[in-house]
């Protein structure tokens, strides 16, 4: 399997980022009031354009793929959708021009997304709310209607069901949500599904603690919209299977997850705090973790144990036991866990490594040396994570990832194994 590719575009975190219909361009949210888009030239990520129109950091971007509009919102309570349009000064340029969402919210938007059939897209926010987005013609801009009941915190996380109605939604109330959003003025009639036959407006069509009490940080439809994945900040995965009924919680040991993107009906990769993507696989009857993307020689399962669980009973199905995966298992981990535990330290110079020399004691030159780098691709938290490519039978073939450290790194999925041993770093 081909190698991971690592590029590191800025300097600066990278709080969101979506790639253009063709893969050719990618939006960034550069920890900034401005969005920008990127080119590629050969091996490189060229800045072409600027999308600057918020007045405070830009949290969230989606491009869409088949209208190729691009939507932003930011903590400055507003939300932009940007069309490609000729420069009139210069018709052989393109700028970006922004077109005003009607958000009506007193806090600010956390995340953005287009609806499947991309005439409309949700816009979670601080305000205890979701403002469903669809074009006005009469007034030329995008109007909103909002989701409140039953919401009692920032919602952090959304993603669309297939049938382009239902809308999945994780809150800091340590819930997720599953909505209608049915507008009659622009939605069909949705279809019975695993979720229900009656879809009114802001219909709760279910709704999942948090296991541990935790933010939940990323939600998920699966590619049939039959499952819905959300991960919390108590370091839990969740999976729920509302036809069966089911529900499987993974318990983790290692720093929570941020985001996660499902790869297959039966796949899912999640990322996060740990700084690497980790690949989960299951079905009703379980799930576990596979392996991290990051390491083609690592463990086939980490520290997460699987708990499936029904409205009615609860079982155990195993999943995992192995050592644990990420930031938590490297040698720098080690050397604190080892320090706080037995009060001793392997590195050098310092009182009680072996020949330590005092507070100050040792060479200038010495430490940890390369080991102040994590032994992950990622230096730091990954912050989004998106599908990239996909096969022949629909499933995801490559993810991307961007995080605090500034780069974007796009790694292959396969549900049997890792990655290859070697890295193409850009």
């Amino acid at each position: 399997m081909a190698a991971p590719e690592a590029y590191t575009i800025t300097q600066v975190p990278l709080v969101a980022h979506s790639f253009s219909p063709d893969r050719s361009a990618i939006a960034l949210s550069t920890n900034s009031n401005e969005a920008s888009i990127y080119a590629r030239d050969g091996y490189e990520w060229q800045p072409i354009s600027t999308l600057a129109q918020h007045d405070k950091l830009v949290t969230s971007i989606d491009w869409a793929p088949t209208t190729d509009r691009i939507v932003t919102c930011a903590q400055d309570r507003n939300a932009y959708v940007w069309t490609k349009e000729a420069d009139p000064s210069n018709p052989s340029q393109i700028v970006w021009k922004p077109t005003l969402v009607v958000l009506k919210i007193n806090r600010a938007a956390t995340q953005v997304r287009w609806s499947p059939l991309e005439n409309k897209f949700a816009v979670a926010s601080g305000a205890r709310s979701i403002c469903v987005c669809s074009f006005d013609e009469e007034m030329n801009w995008w109007a909103s209607k909002q989701l409140k009941k039953p919401i009692r915190s920032t919602v952090l996380s959304i993603d669309w069901h297939p049938n382009n109605v239902l809308l999945a939604a994780g809150s800091a109330d340590m819930k997720a949500r599953v909505f209608s959003t049915f507008l009659k003025e622009i939605d069909k009639k949705p279809p019975a599904n695993v979720w229900g036959d009656k879809f009114p407006w802001n219909t709760v069509c279910g709704e999942y603690n948090s296991p541990g009490g935790g933010w939940v940080h990323a939600v998920g439809f699966s590619p049939s919209g039959d499952a819905l994945a959300f991960a919390g900040h108590d370091s839990t995965i969740t999976i729920v299977y509302p036809a069966a009924p089911a529900i499987i919680t993974l318990k983790g040991t290692t720093l929570p997850y941020l985001t996660l993107t499902w790869t297959a009906e039966d796949a899912l990769v999640a990322a996060g705090h740990d700084c690497q993507p980790v690949l989960f696989s299951g079905t009703p009857a379980g799930w576990k973790a596979i392996c991290s993307l990051d390491d083609a020689n690592g463990p086939r399962s980490s520290s997460f144990a699987s708990s499936a669980s029904t409205p009615r009973s609860a079982t155990g199905p195993g999943g995992g036991g192995g050592p644990p995966v990420g930031r938590l298992n490297n040698a720098a981990f080690n050397r604190f866990r080892e320090a706080d535990s037995r009060g001793t330290s392997s590195i050098p110079g310092t009182p009680s490594s072996p020949g330590g020399s005092g507070l100050f004691g040792g060479s200038p030159t010495s430490g940890v040396g390369g080991d102040k780098e994590l032994l992950t691709i990622h230096q730091n938290t990954i912050t989004s994570v998106r599908p990239y490519e996909w096969g022949p039978n629909g499933n995801v073939t490559k993810v991307s990832t961007t995080g605090v450290d500034g780069k974007l790194v796009l790694w292959p999925v396969s549900t049997s194994g890792g990655l290859a041993p070697k890295m193409m770093i850009r």
